[in-house]
Order: structure tokens, then sequence, then C-alpha cells
């Protein structure tokens, strides 16, 4: 099925329904989306790290995946 097939038949099961628990549970899906920033749920150690990794890749900081897999097969 394609993407706006799949609209469709979303928006028909929600205009036929009655259930406020499923028009709430949509409803929190689509403002949970929104509003969650991946980077904000992070640990401040963590986002250091990431920050640290890209630091080395900018500086060239990197060992390439094959030679580190040779020595240590």
């Amino acid at each position: 099925m394609n993407i706006q097939a799949e609209k469709l038949e979303l928006v028909r099961l929600i205009l036929d329904t009655d259930n406020p628990g499923i028009l709430a549970s949509v409803k929190r899906v689509f403002t949970k989306v929104k509003s969650v920033d991946f980077w904000d749920t992070l640990s401040q150690y963590q986002k250091e790290e990431i920050l640290k990794g890209i630091e080395e890749i900018d500086n060239g900081e990197t060992t390439d995946y094959e030679l580190f897999i040779k020595k240590h097969l």
C-alpha cells in the first residue's frame, strides 16, 4: 500500500471511531513526535562523548575499520 493510501485509511479509521482513548493516543503520538528532540534525551556525558567523537573525526583521528579488524583476528 502506498503512503497516500495509508494516510487515507488512517483518516477513515479516525473518523469512524467514537473512542476518546484512541483519539487521545493518536494525538499523543503526533505531539510527542514533534516535541521530542533526540539530543535533549541524552545525558551530558553522552553529549560530550559525541562531540568529542565529531572533533576527532574532524581532526582526522580515525582508524580504518578493515585495519582494525585485521589486528584483532
